[in-house]
């Protein structure tokens, strides 16, 4: 269970929001949805730790996040605005390279098939400096599937996606809660998946 409890945070005198209060279980998703600079991003980087608030704690299966943060970090799994891959290797590189970080238990049968679910099978040998928006996106979601971890934070998934690919993302989400994961992502859609929890800031 990821818990946040009485969290608030404020940026140059500004708050950004207060007393803010969640709980997230087990077969669980959730979207915190709102304007440009309402405190999407923020709200993330804080349940990540990287940024730290004045007041409010955070904790995962019972357990202060910050004092526990290696434990943490080993159960999730996050995607921010920012690209995860390394740009000068290619898209099977990258795989590999998070496969070795993660111990991931999948096969390369099982992660060409990844590939070719994403549509970007024929990229596999292309440095991903080379990639659109979308296709590196795609790549980074592969992470979600390859590291097999129960806590997905993700920031914008459905950025740079066609129609298909969110489909794909929906019913990746749907498979992951069904196999007691938890979800929390931001985004300004409005994706239609049961039993969606949605949080506005």
């Amino acid at each position: 269970m990821l818990l946040i409890n009485n969290l608030s945070f404020s940026r140059d005198g500004n708050i950004i929001f207060e007393n803010l209060n969640l709980s997230l279980s087990k077969r669980s998703i959730t979207q915190i949805r709102g304007k440009n600079g309402s405190g999407k991003t923020t709200l993330l980087n804080l349940v990540l730790n990287f940024l730290e608030s004045k007041t409010g704690e955070i904790f995962w299966e019972g357990k202060n996040v910050n004092k526990n943060i290696f434990n943490f970090y080993n159960q999730t799994t996050f995607i921010m605005d920012h690209n995860t891959c390394t740009r000068r290797m290619t898209v099977l590189d990258n795989i590999n390279f998070w496969s070795g970080l993660s111990s991931s238990k999948l096969n390369k049968n099982e992660i060409v098939l990844l590939l070719e679910t994403f549509n970007i099978e024929k990229y596999q040998n292309t440095k991903t400096m080379y990639l659109s928006s979308g296709e590196i996106k795609k790549l980074e979601l592969l992470r979600l599937i390859l590291e097999q971890k129960k806590l997905w934070i993700l920031d914008e998934p459905y950025n740079h996606l066609d129609d298909l690919s969110i489909e794909i993302l929906n019913q990746t989400f749907i498979d992951h809660i069904n196999k007691d994961g938890i979800i929390l992502f931001t985004s300004h859609l409005n994706p239609i998946i049961d039993n969606l929890e949605v949080v506005d800031l």
